[in-house]
């Protein structure tokens, strides 16, 4: 069986893709450290901002319409960060800047130590900051073992 070591690349359709580049370049890079280049691609340009882990692709969407979290396809993105104190920074950072973001705080109906942020870009994509709780710590861990496999 081939194990999946991560994931290599997101790609989101934007409304409009200037408005999104002004949101990510907050989001992505002053906030979060990524790093940005630009391509076209069939005729289309395209950002991509990546990190060490993956990347997170904008393209123009073809079609109008707005976002729906509770349609079929995407409900949320969640980014982790290294712990409860990133999450109070970036969520601090996320507001400073403008952006709609709650303030960080503790969700122990989802885990005991599940610290979170959550803001929506400009097409209604939701997005989520989050810390690397325990259980995640243990599964990645403990996975030959069994690991967990508990919540989402």
């Amino acid at each position: 069986m081939t194990d999946v070591i991560g994931i290599d690349h997101i790609y989101i359709t934007a409304s409009d893709l200037q408005r999104s580049e002004a949101f990510y370049d907050l989001v992505l890079l002053d906030t979060l450290g990524f790093r940005k280049n630009t391509f076209t691609l069939g005729g289309d340009p395209h950002i991509q901002y990546f990190n060490r882990h993956f990347g997170y692709v904008l393209r123009p969407a073809r079609l109008a319409g707005g976002h729906d979290a509770y349609m079929p396809g995407l409900h949320h993105l969640c980014l982790r960060v290294a712990s409860v104190v990133d999450v109070v920074a970036v969520a601090d950072q996320l507001r400073t800047l403008g952006i709609e973001a709650t303030a960080a705080q503790c969700y122990p109906e989802y885990a005991p130590d599940y610290w979170a942020t959550y803001f929506a870009d400009p097409d209604g994509i939701r997005l989520e900051v989050t810390n690397y709780r325990q259980e995640r710590r243990d599964r990645h861990d403990n996975w030959q073992s069994g690991g967990s496999n508990s919540d989402g």
